[in-house]
């Protein structure tokens, strides 16, 4: 049987490799490409060098910091929302892994917010929102920190459920006469949690904060949504930054693409640094 699976190898490898250079390699060196280019469409390109990644800074030979403040703006966001989400979403994991009466419900209704389309969400709480802050003659869009705080909410809403969900698989594979010995021993719930639950919690904590992280920094819909970038694209995350470069401004695909190419490096680099600190301490405990 063994023999045959290698002998017939082609059949199942073959097929995935075509469709990952198809699908993904082959536009991605290609989108490189078009980085250093003046296009309107992927077949009319003209080379032009650095000029769009130099453009991304500088327009007409005045700093545009545009890309600079969605930068920024960005990893703040993304920084509240990975300790939001992680915190809150392991607290409900512990409290629905106690017994509780209506675990199940409470489960169901913490996770399904997470079912729910980013847009349709983001239109929802729109609404909301703004019947709220019309009291207050304000609007959601009315600051870039009313913006944001708003975006924090509707991010944090949506994904502290999906985050629960896989911390309480995590808690549940700790063994459960670890934590009794202990307790027997005379550990307080404080140094239950510190030394044993967190450590041996490593592995759910890495998967987590990866997936809070990755998520912050690509969001795009709820920003669309939510605040279009308003006001004066002062609460533009970078992926709304760089759709709003490719398809708002004539003549500057070539600038959206190399911004593109800078997010890419940016998130890849995070996510590596971000893994191989979680993957450290999960050796270390």
């Amino acid at each position: 049987m063994e023999k045959s699976i290698k002998k017939y190898w082609p059949i199942f490898v073959v097929p995935t490799m075509l469709a990952f250079l198809v699908g993904f390699l082959v536009p991605f060196i290609y989108g490189i490409f078009l980085s250093f280019c003046k296009f309107t469409t992927v077949v009319d390109w003209k080379w032009i060098g650095g000029a769009n990644y130099t453009k991304i800074f500088m327009v007409n030979g005045k700093l545009d910091t545009t890309f600079l403040h969605s930068l920024w703006y960005t990893a703040l966001f993304t920084a509240v929302t990975v300790v939001i989400i992680n915190v809150a979403s392991f607290t409900i994991a512990m409290l629905l892994t106690k017994g509780i009466k209506g675990t199940n419900l409470f489960r169901t209704t913490f996770f399904m917010p997470n079912l729910i389309g980013g847009i349709v969400l983001s239109y929802i709480w729109l609404m909301i929102f703004n019947a709220v802050l019309q009291k207050y003659s304000m609007t959601i869009v009315t600051t870039q920190w009313t913006a944001f705080w708003g975006l924090v909410a509707v991010v944090c809403w949506q994904q502290i459920g999906y985050m629960m969900v896989i911390y309480i698989a995590g808690i549940q594979n700790i063994p459960g006469d670890v934590i009794e010995a202990a307790k027997i021993d005379g550990a307080s719930g404080w140094k239950a949690l510190t030394k044993i639950i967190l450590p041996m919690l490593a592995p759910t904590i890495t998967i987590c904060s990866f997936l809070t992280l990755t998520n912050g920094f690509k969001l795009f819909d709820q920003n669309l949504a939510l605040t279009g970038g308003n006001p004066a694209k002062m609460s533009q995350l970078l992926a709304l930054n760089i759709y709003d470069t490719m398809y708002g401004t004539t003549g500057w695909q070539g600038v959206g693409q190399a911004k593109a190419v800078i997010f890419f490096i940016l998130v890849a680099v995070i996510s590596l640094i971000q893994n191989r600190l979680t993957t450290k301490k999960e050796v270390d405990a």
